[in-house]
């Protein structure tokens, strides 16, 4: 982590959100170049995480207990492809939240013991820039646009599934999402203070940057133009 490698990657998923954004225009003007993304993140996201589990099995390695895809990114990952494939603004209104916030975490402090160029290390970034990158295209190629409803349900759809993984951990003996423990490399949880209570702190955590999240990117510029249609109107 904060290698060269690392700083490299971040700064080509941060090119690649970038050029999507370039592109915003000629993605809503254009049905078929639209449609020719859309299926590409589709087909990246479940290329990267059909290539780690193709990667567990090649060397014996593959468990329950590990290799589910049942850590927040693993979730987000398949729900980014439903929600590509449908186009289902249910699924956007969680997934901008917490795809978008949970890959960025993971981009930023990888739970990651792989150097580059190991083919882990290029499935990780791969996966969570793609994660990303699939709410930013609904966001600028569809519309799609977060509320204040949409944070809430989910901050609930983030309870329930913790619910429902840490009752498979315990019956699994297993460590998805790090609802038993921390991970054993360096993370923003470390931050957190000890077991349990690093649980409620991630919980203000995970508020706090979906807040920040809607209002940086989508309260305040719809002030800042309201204020000057006002102005406009009054000249």
């Amino acid at each position: 982590m904060f290698t060269a490698p690392h700083f490299l990657a971040l700064a080509a998923a941060a090119a690649l959100c970038v050029l999507l954004f370039a592109a915003r225009f000629a993605l809503r003007t254009r049905p078929l170049l639209r449609n020719q993304v859309r299926w590409l993140l589709i087909i990246v996201l479940l290329a990267s995480e059909g290539g780690l589990h193709a990667w567990y099995l090649s060397h014996g390695i593959w468990s329950s207990r590990q290799s589910l895809p049942l850590e927040l990114c693993g979730i987000t990952l398949l729900l980014s492809a439903v929600m590509l494939l449908t186009r289902s603004r249910l699924l956007y209104s969680f997934l901008y939240f917490a795809g978008i916030g949970g890959a960025c975490i993971a981009l930023l402090t990888p739970n990651l013991v792989y150097p580059f160029p190991h083919i882990r290390f290029l499935l990780f970034f791969t996966a969570h820039a793609a994660i990303v990158l699939s709410s930013l295209f609904m966001t600028w190629a569809y519309g799609f646009r977060p509320t204040w409803r949409s944070l809430m349900f989910t901050m609930l759809c983030l309870n329930l599934i913790a619910v429902i993984v840490f009752a498979l951990d315990k019956l699994l003996g297993a460590n998805y999402m790090f609802l038993a423990h921390k991970p054993g490399t360096f993370s923003v949880l470390d931050y957190f203070g000890p077991y349990p209570y690093y649980l409620l702190v991630e919980e203000v955590f995970a508020l706090v940057i979906f807040l920040l999240m809607f209002l940086i990117f989508f309260k305040l510029p719809e002030m800042v133009r309201s204020r000057k249609a006002s102005r406009s109107r009054n000249l």
